[in-house]
């Protein structure tokens, strides 16, 4: 079985953007984004993917993922299936210590929203957090990208702005 171990944080600033060695553009949509299971359908510059994953433990950092790469072609048809908003973002990779720490700068109607994830092999893994990260959200479903494609970002500041 396959298990994803990841802690995700907000990002405070674009520090970030200064230690980052590439970056890429990102678009994915949900074809299931039930509390049980997400299936995800993802394109990475010029190569997709198919992604299943399963419900989270009570922490957030560890549950079942599946991936397999794709035919491009047929991911771009399986997007125009996705339920609801499509997640667009760039991401940014930056290598600090034994880890990569990956950061998601939202776009469309996520824009504003920055996330950083870092995947470990065990859940209590020591990795060197950076000045750029902020308050911890790995137990926080809002900030799950399948979330983010029902309830955007964006949708969260109007609410609290009214």
């Amino acid at each position: 079985m396959n298990i994803e171990i990841e802690r995700k944080f907000l990002v405070k600033n674009n520090d970030f953007k200064k230690v980052c060695s590439d970056k890429k553009q990102i678009t994915q949509g949900y074809l299931n984004s039930n509390k049980n299971r997400v299936v995800r359908i993802r394109i990475i510059d010029k190569m997709a993917f198919l992604t299943i994953k399963g419900i989270s433990d009570k922490s957030g950092t560890t549950r079942f993922e599946w991936e397999k790469k794709i035919d491009l072609k047929d991911a771009k048809e399986l997007m125009m299936l996705c339920e609801k908003e499509i997640i667009k973002k760039n991401r940014y990779y930056h290598k600090i210590g034994n880890h990569t720490i990956e950061i998601d700068e939202f776009l469309g109607n996520n824009k504003g929203l920055i996330i950083a994830e870092i995947e470990l092999k065990d859940k209590d893994e020591f990795f060197l957090k950076p000045d750029y990260l902020g308050v911890e959200v790995t137990n926080n479903k809002d900030y799950y990208n399948s979330k983010l494609s029902l309830n955007p970002f964006n949708n969260w500041q109007k609410k609290t702005s009214n």
